[in-house]
């Protein structure tokens, strides 16, 4: 089993991830990380080969070398369903009027939002939400995929299983968040509002 995990997240999120983990394996280390600095020094310190690397909410990029390190896949907490990889994804899903929504697992790749999928947790949006609402729900997902497949991230050496799913074809990006944000003369009554309600 692992010994050690490290924890790309939020400081925030630190101690009650690591008692989720530690309620399977409580002999587990956990080693958190808030950034690229704090992650390089983490991962430099890891036990050889028999440690795992989790990001959950993370914004920081990890690079390809670091993901080369450890013993096996690194995951990926990502707050928004497989048809909506990148940044700013839940502005994105209102205002395309998504149905569907929810969060993902994966396997990180050096490519952002690209590697195999692991778990997905999907659920159906309510009418008229605006996107701070509908980031709440991806949080609340991701953290009921983090509970699901924590026995196994604690103390199974084994990657978990990949499901048979493709990431959507678009990765937004948080210049595409900024630029929607702005209006113009132009656009409809409609069109602001539903740039309000999705992006700000």
């Amino acid at each position: 089993m692992p010994a050690e995990i490290v924890l790309l997240t939020s400081d925030a999120e630190v101690p009650h991830l690591t008692e989720i983990l530690k309620r399977h394996n409580p002999a587990l280390t956990v080693v958190p990380a808030f950034d690229r600095g704090s992650l390089a020094s983490a991962c430099e310190q890891a036990a050889d080969g028999n440690w795992r690397l989790i990001a959950f909410c993370s914004s920081v990029i990890v690079p390809a070398e670091i993901l080369s390190a450890s013993g096996g896949p690194a995951y990926n907490f990502h707050p928004g369903p497989p048809t909506y990889p990148g940044s700013h994804v839940a502005s994105f899903a209102i205002y395309d009027g998504a149905e569907m929504f929810g969060a993902t697992v994966h396997e990180m790749a050096a490519q952002v939002d690209s590697g195999p999928i692991v778990g997905v947790e999907w659920f159906q949006v309510p009418d008229g939400l605006r996107f701070m609402d509908l980031e709440i729900k991806a949080y609340r997902a991701l953290v009921k995929l983090f509970m699901d497949l924590a026995p196994h991230l604690a103390s199974d050496d084994a990657p978990l299983p990949r499901l048979d799913m493709a990431w959507g074809e678009r990765a937004t990006t948080k210049q595409d968040f900024e630029r929607m944000g702005h209006i113009d003369d132009t656009m409809s009554e409609a069109e602001i509002k539903l740039r309000f309600r999705a992006f700000g």
